[in-house]
C-alpha cells in the first residue's frame, strides 16, 4: 500500500544513512498452497516475479530519459500509461483511456528557520505559497488536545498575525489551517503525533488559506519551546490547471453485473520514478492482467485500473468511481488495491476490512473483512508470512470505491513509518528505519525494492484474483454462473438457431418454401 502524501496522512518515517537489504531472488514458498480455485493456484505459477521487474526497468527507463520523473501529466507519465495500454491492447483486452483535469502541484521551496536553526519542514500539498524568502512572525503554540487546533476555540486572541503551531490529529490538515487562518494566524506548522516526518495535503487548492507545512513530532517539541519567538517559513510551489489519464482494462468474458476490479496508481510524485511508489503495484498488475488473457475462462469479468493524479490527492480514482452511475457501480463485485508492495525495508500489510485492529476509520463496507481473510490465509499458508492490519485511512485510490460501497481491500509493504523491534523480528529487516526510506524521494528507483517482498505479494494479487474471478459469492452472496441478461440472450440465439434448423429441415410451418 503506498502510504503517501495524500487526503489523511498517517506519518511515516524517512531515516538517512540506513543500510537497505534486498532480497534479490523469490523466497521459497514457507508452506502448502491452500485449497482453492484452479485458476487461482494457475495464476500463482504464472505470475512470476522476472516478469514483474522487466517492467519495473521500463518503468525506470522511461523515468530516466523524462526528467527523472513519472508525474501525472508529465511525458514520464504518459510514456507510462502507453506502455501499459499498448500492452494490454496487444493481448485483447477492451482498453479505454479516461482523461480529467486536476490541478498539477510542484514543490519549490521548503524552509524554516526558529532559533537560529534550520528545521527540516516538508510543504503540504496545495499549500499557499509565501513571498520569496518567506514571513516572519511569532510563534503561537496551539494548546494540545485530542483535537488539536480543529476548534476555533483552540485559539486565542493573539494569534493573529503569528504562524500557528499546532498538534496532527482530530481532523484535516486543511481544517485545521482553515480554522487558523479564521483565527487571525499568517501560517501554519503541523507537527507529528508520532515518529516521521509529516507529509501531508490539504486536499485541493480550494482548500488552501495560509502557508502551511509539516514538521516531526520531535522538531513540534523544540518549537514549542519557542513561543512567541519570531521565526521564518518559506513554502512555494507551481500550481496550474493541467490534464491526466486513466488507463482502464477489461476481460471480454465473464459476467459484466459482476465485476471483480483491481487498481494502482501509476504516476509518481514529481521529485522521482516512483519504482516502488508506484511502480510496483501497476507492474504485478499489469503482469497479472497478461497472465490472466483478454478472454480467460472465468465466472467474472476482470477490471484492471492503472490510475493517475494519485499523488495529488486520488484524483484519477475519485474521477473514475464519481464518473460511474449508480447502476454501474453496483456492477462492481469489489475492488483491491495495491500500493506500494516491494518496500525495501518491507513489512506485510493487508488493509484492516473487519476493524480487528481497532485503529482508526473502522470497517470497510460489507464484504471487506472477507477480502483481508482471503489475503491473510494465503500468504500465512503458502509463503509463511504473517500479516498486519492497516487501516483504512482515505490514502489510497480504495477511498472512492470505500465511499461508495463497494468491498475493497489490498496489501502493501509500509512507506514511511519506521519498522518497529517486533516487526524486524517478524518479517527480518532493520528496526528503527522506514519501510521505505526513499518515500517520495528522487533515489526510489530499482535499488529500492525488495523483490522477496514483491514476489510474496505478486502471488497474493494473482491468488485472490483467481479466486474471486472464480467466484465473490462469500463476499456479496452472488453464486457463480451467467447473469440473467446473458442467460436470456443465450436462451434467445439457441431459439433462434432451433428455428432456423427446423426451416432448413423443411418441418417448421413457417417455412418459406422455392
Amino acid at each position: 500500500m503506498s502510504l503517501f502524501r495524500k487526503r489523511f496522512l498517517p506519518p511515516m518515517a524517512l531515516a538517512a544513512g540506513a543500510t537497505l537489504v534486498l532480497g534479490l531472488t523469490p523466497a521459497a514458498a514457507a508452506n502448502t498452497v491452500p485449497d482453492g480455485p484452479a485458476l487461482a493456484k494457475q495464476l500463482v505459477k504464472k505470475v512470476d516475479v522476472n516478469g514483474v521487474n522487466r517492467h519495473l526497468i521500463a518503468l525506470q527507463r522511461i523515468a530516466d530519459t523524462n526528467g527523472g520523473t513519472r508525474a501525472a501529466s508529465t511525458e514520464g507519465h504518459k510514456k507510462s500509461a502507453e506502455y501499459i495500454a499498448t500492452k494490454l491492447e496487444a493481448a485483447g483486452f477492451q482498453v479505454t483511456r479516461q482523461e480529467f483535469p486536476f490541478t498539477y502541484s510542484e514543490t519549490l521551496a521548503e524552509k524554516l528557520t526558529a532559533g537560529g536553526q534550520n528545521v527540516p519542514v516538508i510543504a503540504m500539498e496545495y499549500t499557499v505559497s509565501t513571498p520569496v524568502g518567506g514571513i516572519t512572525a511569532p510563534l503561537a503554540v496551539v494548546a494540545v488536545d485530542d483535537t488539536s487546533g480543529c476548534e476555533a476555540t483552540d485559539y486565542t486572541a493573539d494569534v493573529a498575525g503569528k504562524i500557528a503551531l499546532i498538534k496532527r490529529g482530530g481532523c484535516s490538515f486543511a481544517q485545521k489551517q482553515q480554522t487558523a487562518a479564521a483565527a487571525g494566524a499568517i501560517g501554519a506548522i503541523v507537527y507529528n503525533n508520532t515518529d516521521g516526518d509529516l507529509n501531508g495535503t490539504l486536499g485541493d487548492p480550494a482548500n488552501a488559506k495560509i502557508p502551511t507545512g509539516g514538521v516531526t513530532a520531535a522538531a513540534g517539541a523544540q518549537l514549542a519551546t519557542l513561543a512567541g519567538q519570531p521565526v521564518t517559513l518559506e513554502l512555494r510551489a507551481l500550481q496550474e490547471a493541467r490534464t491526466s489519464y486513466n488507463v482502464i482494462a477489461e476481460t471480454k468474458t465473464g459476467r459484466k453485473d459482476n465485476v471483480v476490479m483491481l487498481g494502482s496508481h501509476l504516476d509518481s510524485v514529481p521529485a522521482g520514478p516512483g519504482i516502488n511508489d508506484n511502480g510496483t503495484g501497476s507492474a504485478t498488475l499489469l503482469e497479472t492482467a497478461l497472465q490472466l488473457g483478454s478472454s480467460p475462462k472465468v465466472n467474472n469479468g476482470v477490471r484492471f485500473g492503472f490510475w493517475s493524479a494519485e499523488e495529488f490527492g486520488l484524483i484519477g480514482s475519485t474521477y473514475y468511481v464519481d464518473s460511474l452511475t449508480f447502476e454501474q457501480q453496483l456492477d462492481i463485485a469489489l475492488y483491491l488495491n495495491f500500493d506500494m508492495i516491494g518496500s525495501p525495508n518491507a513489512g506485510y500489510f493487508a488493509y484492516d476490512g473487519d476493524n480487528s485492529d481497532g485503529v482508526g476509520a473502522g470497517p470497510g463496507p460489507y464484504g471487506s473483512a472477507q477480502i483481508e481473510k482471503t489475503f491473510v490465509d494465503y500468504l500465512q499458508a503458502a509463503r509463511g508470512v504473517s500479516l498486519e492490519g492497516t487501516d483504512f485511512t482515505g490514502r489510497s485510490d480504495y477511498g472512492e470505491f470505500i465511499a461508495v460501497g463497494i468491498p475493497a481491500g489490498g496489501l502493501d509493504t509500509g512507506a514511511e513509518v519506521v519498522k518497529t523491534p517486533a516487526q524486524a523480528a517478524k518479517w527480518g529487516g532493520t528496526a528503527g528505519i522506514a519501510f521505505d526510506p526513499c518515500y517520495h524521494q528522487a533515489c526510489d528507483n530499482l535499488g529500492n525494492i525488495d523483490r522477496v517482498a514483491l514476489d510474496r505479494n505478486a502471488d497474493g494479487v494473482a491468488w485472490a484474483l483467481g479466486v474471486y474471478a472464480t467466484s465473490t459469492e462469500s463476499v456479496n452472496g452472488v453464486q457463480p454462473g451467467k447473469s440473467k441478461a446473458a442467460k436470456q440472450k443465450a436462451a434467445e440465439r439457441g431459439a433462434q438457431r432451433n428455428f432456423s434448423a427446423r426451416a432448413v429441415a423443411g418441418h417448421d410451418p413457417h417455412a418459406l418454401t422455392a
